[in-house]
């Protein structure tokens, strides 16, 4: 049997769909496929998901509705015979249906019912665990794909050796001192502004971790989040170590892996951290950690929950309360149990 999966396209979303596409691949008669954006393609690539990864070009060859023509004629060329969507927008069913895949399996949403040969009823509010690892889940078992539902407490994410070396060449070469405690920051969040803590107060935080435990800090993020780092950088007492904008999404699981400790926004960066390994402190405001914490038992959520929380918007139409009444203190107090434990484990 040919499968063919339409990934999610948010890198979070990618990563806490792993336990759905291990479970679509286990299947020992199924040859499987994952479409993706190049940027998921890189995730889950070596990640023993699928037997090959087709990249979504969708800002190249794929692009405008001539480009979704010429993959739909590509996937046709591959005869496959089951479509799994997880995306859950109405392209990714006319995708498959363009591409005349005979089975095609996806939520009831986004008006494309008519699209699916299969299609789920979406999962209502309290029908199913609130944590988007299981929406993917269910939609496989509501298919018929899987028997029952697994609750993993830890989402992995494999990290090759010759990519840890390297990551430790390239951090070694950005001035990440050989034996210093590394602290990972991800201050961005590509859902938008709404989740980010403000940067003086990542600022303030880095300093009195800087000050406690000689640490080095490394600020991560995409190039469109060089403007966040560099205000966390402008009000550094020591300089941090900005990989902003400088590597690619295919490098971050294993630069991550060098690091020992990792605090930011709920972003996809957070998502990345917590697979390959490391102890994240995840700030929350405007989302809910009950649907998008981190999957590893060695996570700790930093929220202070006004009225207004969770409120899901972009940006926040008033006071950012959510946010500014998290104070560098709040986080602190959530680092330092981590911190401790590296202390002691690198004795």
């Amino acid at each position: 049997m040919k499968v063919l999966v339409r990934a999610t396209n948010w890198i979070g979303d990618a990563v806490m769909a792993l336990p759905a596409l291990r479970a679509i691949h286990s299947r020992s008669s199924a040859s499987v496929s994952i479409l993706a954006r190049s940027y998921v393609a890189d995730i889950y690539r070596d990640q023993g998901v699928a037997d090959e990864v087709i990249v979504y070009e969708n800002e190249g060859k794929h692009a405008g509705i001539s480009g979704r023509e010429r993959l739909a004629s590509e996937l046709r060329t591959r005869k496959f015979e089951v479509a799994i969507l997880l995306q859950n927008a109405f392209d990714a069913a006319w995708l498959a249906w363009r591409a005349g895949i005979p089975e095609r399996i996806g939520y009831a949403r986004d008006t494309r019912s008519l699209l699916l040969t299969n299609a789920i009823p979406v999962p209502r509010t309290g029908e199913i665990p609130a944590h988007e690892k299981f929406y993917y889940l269910e939609l496989l078992k509501r298919s018929g794909w899987i028997d029952s539902v697994p609750d993993e407490p830890f989402i992995q994410l494999r990290v090759g050796e010759e990519n840890r070396k390297r990551a430790a060449d390239l951090l070694a070469t950005a001035g990440v001192r050989p034996h210093s405690i590394r602290i990972a920051i991800g201050a961005g969040a590509a859902y938008g502004s709404a989740k980010c803590w403000p940067p003086s107060r990542f600022a303030e935080l880095a300093n009195r971790l800087q000050a406690q435990w000689d640490a080095d800090v490394i600020l991560f993020g995409a190039a469109g989040e060089a403007p966040v780092s560099s205000a966390i950088a402008f009000e550094m007492a020591k300089p941090p170590i900005d990989l902003t904008g400088k590597t690619a999404i295919v490098d971050l699981p294993a630069l991550l892996s060098q690091c020992h400790v990792f605090i930011g926004n709920d972003s996809g960066a957070m998502h990345v951290a917590a697979a390959v390994g490391l102890p994240v402190i995840g700030i929350f405001g405007p989302t809910d950690p009950l649907g998008t914490a981190p999957v590893t038992p060695r996570h700790t959520i930093v929220r202070q929950q006004p009225y207004c929380s969770p409120c899901f918007l972009r940006r926040c139409p008033i006071d950012h309360r959510c946010m500014t009444r998290i104070t560098p203190a709040d986080v602190e107090a959530a680092v330092d149990p981590w911190m401790t434990s590296v202390a002691v484990e690198r004795v």
